[in-house]
């Protein structure tokens, strides 16, 4: 049995990091307390403009959601640009959608400016109709997209099945500008990329207390003192202690399962150019070859919860009915990961005290927005400008019945892929 903890990435990651664990105390203009996209992104770009920076990581770099990710560097949130504009307003939508629809491109230009080993691929992701109601649903998307400037095209379901290799899908919405990559290797390489520009990055260094006293920061961990005039929280779906600044949000479980390498012939004829997909189900599901022609399929679940059997039947099934030519492939490496939704699927920051921000609520979309979100809150801090972050901060931000919404898309993942892994 595969540890849902040990990701596929670990083993395939050709960025390092070492970094010890704080044993000192420092002073800093800025500290930052997670090490996945946001609190990297965050570190590189401070340092960068001459900023002291500490970066305080509980575990390894990459431990939370960075490292478990999918690997989809997508343009732009789950939501499409009407609804973003609705929940936002038109002048501050607008400007979301801008900064995030060129997110890809920042990935992009960081990973070739740093050589960060981490596999990119930038042929564009497909978004795969799963039935006719989904199609009709990319066909709104598409028109959106496109009233917004994004170079989107609807594919048939002919031209999609000869993109994806498959016949199971009736068309696809293809976004060029977006990629795959390895993400943990990609989060690594940032966390490389902001030492050598001057940050100082800490390991296996959890912070048990922070406050602020005549208007400097102090984090405490078991190795020593962080003084510092402004912090970032960016601990996502893998926030631990602090609990006076725990984010709050609905943690969602995502599963993936990698095949060995695949021969040369059935690489040939599967996702040939090498694009990011995942399709329009209600409980979805994603899928991509990496570097090595490994075949990477997930779905929505929990592997350490009763229903990690309904989960791994429904994806021997689910992969069957993409790739009859697979039905025989064992699974070598299955993990999961916490992915922390908002209700509205928008990411929050909220103002946790004078000169201190924290940031969640990517739902599933950390990669791209992640980068941005630390690059510009970083800049919001250091030049005191509030109007240089991505969506507005608030002073709180609360979700009802976490636990209980948590237990329903599990239960209703569980149940889900009980039926079809039968029927």
């Amino acid at each position: 049995m595969s540890d849902p903890d040990h990701t596929l990435w670990q083993n395939t990651s050709s960025e390092h990091v070492d970094a010890d664990p704080l044993s000192e105390d420092i002073t800093v203009d800025l500290a930052i307390i997670g090490g996945g996209y946001t609190g990297c992104s965050a570190a590189l770009h401070a340092a960068q403009t001459g900023a002291s920076v500490c970066l305080l990581e509980a575990h390894q770099i990459g431990h939370g959601g960075s490292g478990r990710n999918v690997g989809l560097v997508n343009a732009g949130l789950w939501l499409p640009p009407d609804e973003i504009r609705a929940h936002l307003g038109q002048i501050a939508g607008d400007r979301l959608i801008e900064l995030l629809g060129k997110a890809p491109s920042d990935v992009f230009r960081l990973i070739e400016e740093h050589g960060i080993d981490c596999e990119p691929v930038r042929n564009g992701t497909l978004h795969c109709a799963h039935s006719a109601a989904g199609f009709r649903d990319l066909q709104t998307r598409h028109r959106q997209l496109s009233a917004s400037g994004a170079p989107v095209e609807l594919l048939s379901a002919e031209t999609a099945g000869q993109r994806t290799g498959s016949a199971s899908f009736h068309g696809a919405l293809l976004d060029p500008r977006a990629g795959t990559i390895q993400p943990l290797a990609y989060v690594r390489g940032l966390a490389r990329a902001a030492i050598a520009a001057g940050a100082q990055v800490f390991e296996q260094s959890p912070v048990r207390s922070m406050h602020q006293v005549d208007g400097v920061w102090s984090l405490s961990t078991q190795g020593g003192t962080i003084r510092a005039k402004s912090v970032i929280q960016a601990t996502n779906a893998y926030h631990a202690g602090l609990q006076e600044s725990a984010p709050d949000y609905v943690p969602v479980y995502y599963f993936q399962y990698a095949t060995a390498p695949l021969s040369d012939n059935l690489r040939a004829s599967i996702l040939p150019s090498g694009e990011g997909c995942w399709d329009t189900g209600l409980i979805m599901t994603s899928f991509r070859m990496d570097q090595s022609g490994r075949l990477i399929i997930g779905g929505m679940g929990d592997l350490k919860r009763p229903g990690r059997m309904a989960h791994v039947g429904w994806l021997r099934r689910k992969l069957a009915e993409l790739y009859p030519q697979l039905s025989d492939q064992p699974f070598v490496e299955g993990w999961h990961g916490r992915i922390a939704m908002t209700s509205d699927h928008i990411p929050k920051i909220t103002r946790i005290g004078p000169n201190a921000l924290s940031a969640h609520g990517f739902s599933g979309r950390g990669i791209g927005p992640g980068t941005v979100f630390g690059r510009q809150m970083a800049a919001s801090l250091l030049n005191d400008d509030l109007t240089e972050l991505p969506v507005s901060e608030v002073s709180e931000y609360h979700e009802k019945w976490t636990g209980l919404r948590r237990a329903y898309f599990e239960t209703g993942a569980a149940l889900t892929h009980l039926i079809k892994a039968r029927f």
